[in-house]
C-alpha cells in the first residue's frame, strides 16, 4: 500500500509543478524544473501545468543593451517633449488668429519697420556718396595746385586728415551695405515665418474637428481607465 502511495506521489508532484521552457540560440527547445543553463541569453517562460504562461523571464541585458535601451528611452522622451511643444504651439497659433488674412496683416506690420531701416541706410549711403565726391574733388584740386607749383604731381600725397575722412566714408559705407543685407535677410525670414504659420494654421483649422474628437476620445478613455471600467 505504501509503495503504491509513493508511486502516486511521484507521478503527481512533477505534474503539479510549473516548468521552465526556452528556445536557445541554436533553436533547441529546453525544459527544466529550474531555468535551464542553456537559456542564459534568451527569454525563459515559466509554464503552469495547465499550459498557460505564468511569466516571462528576460535575459540579463549586456552593457551594450543597457546603453542602447537608455538611448532609446532618451529618444522617446525627447520625441514626446517635442510633440507636446508642437501641440502647445499649434494651440497658440489657432487661438492667435481668426482668419488667414490676419497673417498677411501681421507680416506686413512687422516687415514695415525693417523696410524703414533699409530706407534710412540707403539715404545715408547717398549722403556718403556726395561726401566722397566732395573729398575726391578736394584731393583733385590740391593735386592740380601741387602740379602747378612743382611742375609735376608724382610725389603728391593728400593731407592725412583728408585721407582719414575718405577712409571713414568707405568704412561707414561698408557697414551700411552689411546692415542692408542683414535687414533684407530679416525680411525674408519674417515673410517665410508668417507664410509657414499661415499654411500651418489653414491645415490645423481644417483638421480641428478631427483633432478635438481624438482629444475627447483620449480623455474619455482616460476617465474610464481611472474608474476601472
Amino acid at each position: 500500500m505504501k509503495r503504491i502511495l509513493g508511486l502516486l506521489l511521484a507521478l503527481y508532484v512533477p505534474a503539479a509543478s510549473a516548468v521552465f521552457k526556452c528556445t536557445d540560440e541554436k533553436g533547441v527547445t529546453l525544459f527544466g524544473d529550474t531555468p535551464p543553463p542553456g537559456c542564459g541569453n534568451v527569454p525563459i517562460y515559466e509554464i503552469a501545468p495547465s499550459g498557460h504562461v505564468i511569466r516571462r523571464i528576460d535575459p540579463t541585458p549586456t552593457p551594450e543593451q543597457v546603453k542602447e535601451r537608455a538611448a532609446e528611452e532618451a529618444r522617446a522622451k525627447k520625441a514626446a517633449l517635442a510633440a507636446a511643444e508642437q501641440k502647445r504651439k499649434d494651440l497658440a497659433l489657432l487661438n492667435s488668429y481668426s482668419s488667414a488674412e490676419e497673417f498677411d496683416v501681421a507680416r506686413e506690420r512687422n516687415v514695415e519697420p525693417v523696410n524703414g531701416r533699409i530706407a534710412s541706410a540707403q539715404d545715408r549711403m547717398r549722403e556718403l556718396d556726395k561726401r566722397e565726391e566732395e573729398i575726391n574733388l578736394q584731393i583733385a584740386s590740391m593735386k592740380e595746385a601741387a602740379k602747378s607749383k612743382k611742375g609735376g604731381d608724382e610725389d603728391f600725397e593728400p593731407p592725412g586728415w583728408l585721407s582719414a575722412n575718405l577712409e571713414r566714408v568707405h568704412k561707414e559705407r561698408a557697414n551700411l551695405t552689411t546692415g542692408i543685407a542683414r535687414y533684407r535677410k530679416e525680411i525674408a525670414e519674417l515673410r517665410a515665418k508668417y507664410d509657414n504659420d499661415k499654411q500651418r494654421w489653414i491645415t490645423l483649422k481644417a483638421s480641428k474637428g478631427m483633432l478635438e474628437a481624438q482629444d475627447a476620445q483620449v480623455s474619455d478613455t482616460a476617465k474610464k481607465d481611472s474608474k476601472g471600467y
